[in-house]
């Protein structure tokens, strides 16, 4: 462990020494170039007592935040600068040769390029700026997203049929949950008749949600509101005084959803009539590639339910589809996952869609389609571990049957 810390304090002093010669390439001043180590210095210091502080037992994730918030504005971004100066030093290595080889051997080495410099301050300052916009506003910029999904053989009943989407909530990343309310409000403006929330209302404890009760009970659906678990549901990535308090976790999180209108489905399913045609909601808990819980039964979530019957899946892991839904025999014609949040940090343009989450899962966002089923991936509702969202917005996702 003390070995490990070394080398990551000199590691991060090289960085800074080496970041450091743009700052000096740029600013003749002393002032400027002290400034600089003033805030490195207070950066690091901060990161240091944050860390030694933390208190794993502790249930708030707020220090984590502040945590990883503050290495993503002030340090990561420092590779760009890095990027760009390990150029100039390639294109100076390779003129100061030239000159040596062909015309003077006494040249001397070439000064830094300050347009680089300039460059990766620049690329600096654009990353830490978006970073700090995905923290303060981007986790509150929601969208309604919507699909107007054709599925054969659709009773004329169900055609026009609403159904909300969310996903991935991740309640105790939220300080306060008023400021969720303009999305609480866009929801209701999509005039729902079904909401589905895939799973991961909390990030590890059920007491987490306790607080959004009031705010996710004014979502209004008549045709009810459904549930189903997500991989942090469970709190195996908690702390625990017993093996008991564990256990009482899931519960206690059915209670709490209970209380603001949503009925969980543990592997099992509940059958709407909607203008005399039924449509079949089945909710799985969360069947993730290990090491995700497994704990998904569709065979179980599907007995009695005719194969020719409209049926909505929500199981919160997309993975569950390619490995068990698509060649499942109950023909589950829609599929609604969550789980990836795309990573909250991509490209998500109207032609060109990236984020690092799609070389994990190639099924991150949006609609699929395989062997005539679809599964839609929701990019999540709220945030885990970095506060906000850089290139890929929280989303409410609209569904139109046709």
């Amino acid at each position: 462990m003390q070995r490990n810390f070394l080398i990551f304090t000199v590691l991060i002093f090289f960085l800074e020494f080496y970041v450091f010669q743009a700052f000096r390439n740029i600013f003749d001043k002393g002032a400027a170039r002290n400034m600089y180590w003033i805030i490195t210095i207070l950066t690091y210091t901060t990161l240091v007592y944050l860390i030694l502080t933390l208190d794993r037992a502790d249930r708030e994730h707020h220090r984590i935040q502040i945590i990883v918030s503050v290495f993503l504005i002030f340090v990561l971004p420092k590779l760009l600068v890095v990027v760009m100066l390990l150029i100039d030093d390639i294109l100076r290595l390779f003129q100061f040769g030239y000159q040596f080889v062909t015309s003077n051997p006494t040249s001397e080495y070439p000064e830094r390029r300050k347009f680089l410099s300039l460059a990766g301050i620049g690329l600096f300052g654009l990353a830490a700026g978006l970073f700090a916009d995905g923290i303060i506003f981007g986790k509150y910029r929601h969208k309604a997203r919507k699909v107007k999904l054709k599925i054969p053989n659709l009773p004329s009943g169900l055609k026009g049929y609403r159904i909300v989407q969310i996903s991935d909530l991740h309640s105790g990343s939220f300080f306060n949950p008023e400021k969720l309310r303009p999305a609480i409000e866009l929801i209701n403006s999509q005039q729902p008749d079904l909401v589905l929330f895939t799973g991961d209302v909390v990030n590890n404890y059920a007491e987490e949600f306790s607080r959004f009760i009031p705010l996710f009970s004014e979502i209004k659906a008549p045709d009810g509101k459904f549930a189903v678990l997500g991989n942090h549901d469970y709190g195996k990535y908690g702390e625990w005084a017993s093996e008991e308090e564990q256990k009482a976790n899931v519960p206690n999180l059915i209670k709490l959803l209970k209380k603001a209108g949503f009925e969980t489905l543990l592997n099992e399913h509940r059958k709407l009539t909607v203008a005399g045609a039924d449509l079949f909601v089945i909710g799985v808990e969360n069947w993730g590639i290990k090491p995700f819980p497994q704990y998904g039964d569709l065979n179980k979530a599907t007995k009695g339910i005719p194969s020719d019957a409209i049926k909505v899946l929500m199981s919160h892991d997309p993975s569950h589809f390619d490995e068990v839904v698509k060649k499942h025999p109950s023909n589950v014609q829609l599929t609604v996952s969550g789980h990836t949040h795309g990573m909250q940090f991509g490209l998500d343009l109207k032609n060109i869609k990236w984020s690092p989450v799609q070389y994990r899962y190639k099924k991150w966002a949006d609609l699929y389609e395989s062997e005539g089923r679809y599964l839609y991936v929701n990019r999540g509702f709220g945030v885990i571990a970095y506060p906000g969202r850089v290139g890929i917005d929280p989303e409410i996702t609209v569904f139109e049957l046709s």
